[in-house]
């Protein structure tokens, strides 16, 4: 189970980086629309992505934790 979730955050983290890297260069080139989606909506999903990563992996370090 915790190496699922570790899995599963560092695939949320990638994916986050590479919408947030996305969405500053499509902005940086003046476009405001990327594939029917504003700029500033694809770094607020990329940036929930990552944090849904640290979340992840968050809870797969508590679940090593030894009790007590």
């Amino acid at each position: 189970m915790v190496d699922l979730l570790i899995l599963a955050g560092r695939l949320a983290g990638v994916v986050g980086i590479l919408v947030v890297v996305a969405a500053v260069a499509a902005r940086a080139l003046g476009h405001f629309w990327v594939g029917g989606l504003q700029t500033g909506t694809l770094l607020l999903g990329g940036i929930g992505a990552v944090c849904i990563g640290a979340f992840l992996l968050l809870v797969a370090l508590t679940a090593r934790l030894p009790p007590g």
